[in-house]
């Protein structure tokens, strides 16, 4: 299959997988930059606005960089930056990538019989015309109980600590304990599939 956007290009700002996996599965031909910014020195009391201002944050970085590096070179076709970020939001508190094991179990063990809402932003930059749209999504993710074994081996393989919140909706160990969701598993997984989509269009 030909990609969607043969008449564009995109870069995803993201090192993430499950980003990098819901882009390409759009249809998308895309490179990959991660934005390596301090994400704790960008500070909001709100999760809708904490997490735009941090995708905005790094769609910045990595525009600086392209600068020094004078990688984009004029085309005729229009260079699409997509970058996100997402964070958990459990009774009133935002929660980010868990800082520990400790604090990764503590994550856990509260979502266990109850519930998360995850709050992702998206922000589309076309770097040909300085044109930049961005939004975000909430969705609520309802947990059954999860047991205390799950949970050990959840922390033990480790990868749900690079994840907001330490919930990672579709790893196979947690996915058997989601009771409801109410929104998306791609707005979840960090990269909201129809939000993008109609973002690419209004930066175009």
């Amino acid at each position: 299959m030909a990609p969607k956007n043969l008449s564009f290009k995109i870069i995803l700002g993201s090192s993430s997988m499950a980003r990098r996996k819901i882009l390409a599965d759009m249809g998308f031909e895309f490179t990959v930059m991660s934005a390596d910014i301090d994400e704790k020195s960008i500070r909001k009391d709100n999760a809708e606005e904490l997490v735009v201002a941090l995708a905005e944050a790094k769609a910045d970085a990595i525009m600086s960089r392209l600068k020094t590096t004078d990688h984009l070179e004029e085309s005729a076709h229009p260079t699409l930056l997509i970058t996100a970020d997402t964070v958990a939001v459990y009774d009133g508190i935002i929660r980010e990538k868990p800082s520990s094991k400790e604090e990764a179990r503590h994550f856990i063990k509260s979502y266990s019989g109850g519930q998360a809402t995850v709050v992702g932003s998206v922000v589309v930059t076309n770097l040909t015309k300085g044109i930049r749209k961005g939004a975000w999504e909430r969705s609520e993710v309802y947990f059954h109980d999860i047991p205390d074994e799950v949970i050990d081996s959840l922390i033990e393989e480790g990868i749900i600590l690079n994840v907001a919140g330490g919930l990672m909706l579709e790893h196979p160990l947690t996915l058997p304990f989601v009771d409801t969701l109410i929104g998306t598993a791609d707005s979840v997984m960090g990269l909201p599939r129809s939000l993008t989509e109609k973002l690419i269009q209004e930066a175009l």
